[in-house]
């Protein structure tokens, strides 16, 4: 007997498993090819030919009868249709992929995987993970410092803390920490210098943070703005890729420096370093805990979120910065 005779006689409805949407390959393909803005990029990460790439996604376009990627002379640019299906295919394939993860893991119910910046990692989170401990001893973490990991193109991370201005497409994300920028030296350099009155910050090196391989950051500039400090030749001194780097030669009395203070406050304390003049800066990005609206109510993510805002108000309450100079 059929199938179609058997539900007829029977009165089950039997359901068609055969879909009408496009092939899997050719849905990945454009998934990553439209994450990556290049189908070099692409055939990369999916072991394949660029032209492989480029022919799945055009076939895609084919079937669709609507264009998803505008081709430029060196990146590729979503079309308003390319950016609704890619937000569909993040949704469904990090559906799919904590679905397998969570099957594999069933002994791990408890771990959560983060993605952090380095500097934040090593200078805020890891000096508080004990106290994460005794008030979650069931909660484990993994926690990745790369700076390429993204949370929008692959689930094995479960939630990341992010630098910058709070909007990442199809992300949720909740304000952690707003940097708050100051000067700060080795105590023997300042005092050498004169301290406040006497220091000229033309004759210390300067330690800069660099956003990118050919770029600083302007903090020194915004610094010296608000301590309408002038005449200071900012385009010397040393460049470091991580905020850490330039701490930690601050520390060693090689320079000056200009640091968020909640990644400081241990050197403060403890002497290790001294603030240079009564002046602090609000900065113009922000450390963010970053989520997908789909992950909002998992149990551990939600202790391990109610536990960063106890700990960034307790710090704020024991250490406050100084008064912001506008």
């Amino acid at each position: 007997m059929s199938w179609d005779a058997l539900r007829l006689v029977s009165g089950f409805r039997v359901p068609c498993m055969k879909r009408r949407m496009p092939g899997l390959n050719a849905l990945k393909a454009f998934e990553v090819a439209g994450s990556t803005g290049s189908f070099t990029r692409a055939a990369e990460l999916l072991n394949v030919t660029q032209s492989a790439v480029s022919r799945q996604v055009r076939q895609l376009e084919e079937q669709l009868g609507e264009s998803l990627l505008e081709r430029r002379h060196h990146h590729l640019e979503l079309t308003g249709a390319g950016k609704i299906l890619l937000r569909a295919l993040h949704q469904s394939f990090d559906k799919i992929e904590l679905t397998v993860r969570s099957i594999q893991q069933k002994t791990h119910t408890n771990r959560l995987h983060i993605n952090a910046p380095p500097t934040f990692t090593s200078r805020w989170l890891m000096p508080r993970l004990g106290r994460l401990r005794e008030q979650h001893p069931e909660l484990e973490l993994s926690i990745t410092t790369r700076l390429q990991d993204s949370l929008a193109e692959t689930s094995t991370l479960d939630c990341a803390i992010r630098f910058g201005n709070g909007e990442w497409d199809g992300l949720d994300s909740s304000l952690l920490i707003q940097e708050r920028h100051i000067a700060v030296c080795a105590p023997t350099l300042y005092a050498r210098e004169g301290g406040d009155q006497g220091i000229d910050l033309n004759r210390l090196t300067l330690l800069h943070v660099l956003a990118r391989e050919d770029q600083r950051y302007l903090t020194w500039k915004h610094w010296l703005d608000a301590a309408r400090i002038t005449g200071v030749d900012t385009q010397g001194g040393y460049e470091f890729d991580l905020l850490d780097l330039a701490i930690q030669a601050a520390v060693d009395g090689l320079g000056i420096t200009i640091a968020d203070w909640h990644m400081v406050a241990s050197e403060l304390a403890s002497g290790q370093l001294t603030q240079v003049h009564n002046v602090h800066v609000e900065g113009h990005q922000s450390y963010w805990l970053v989520t997908r609206p789909e992950q909002t109510q998992m149990p551990q993510l939600q202790a391990f979120s109610q536990w960063l805002q106890e700990e960034i108000w307790l710090a704020q309450r024991q250490l406050e910065p100084s008064k912001a100079m506008l």
